[in-house]
């Protein structure tokens, strides 16, 4: 599946980035028996954090792009958890995605259609996930999205 990965990413125009040290006491994944846990992923644009609170002049589009490049930086921490292949992935199991808005704001499901789009493009039917959507007052660093995963590898 890894070659049908790069070149999907490839025509989409996208590259994946390195995959970011942790920020605090934890591990970027945890594999679980058939099950890859990802820990929370934050948004990086040009090496820069992309930061804001939805409701307070980050729009929806923005926010899309922010969830997008979580669900890049997804998988890459993936792929470097499966020693540099995406070849094991069977399946994304579900994205829990945290949205950094105010009070008012109620489209966290929208903002979180960027990352969910980006895997249904790149793995088709495997791609379709179980997800949560919430919205937080706050998140580390002032990012503007953040979304961890389950992903299903084969042993």
């Amino acid at each position: 599946m890894t070659d049908r990965i790069d070149r999907k990413l490839e025509e989409l125009g996208l590259a994946l980035p390195q995959a970011a040290a942790p920020v605090a006491a934890y591990v970027p994944t945890v594999l679980a028996g058939n099950l890859l846990h990802v820990s929370g992923q934050l948004p990086f644009k040009d090496g820069q954090l992309v930061t804001g609170r939805l409701g307070d002049g980050v729009s929806i589009e923005d926010a899309q792009e922010a969830a997008r490049l979580c669900g890049l930086m997804i998988l890459a921490q993936v792929k470097a958890a499966l020693g540099g292949s995406l070849g094991r992935v069977e399946r994304i199991v579900k994205l829990g995605v945290f949205v950094n808005s105010t009070g008012d704001f109620t489209d966290q499901p929208k903002v979180a259609n960027g990352a969910s789009e980006l895997m249904v493009a790149l793995f088709g039917d495997a791609g379709k996930h179980a997800r949560s959507a919430v919205g937080v007052p706050v998140l580390p660093l002032g990012a503007a999205v953040e979304i961890d995963a389950i992903v299903q590898v084969a042993a």
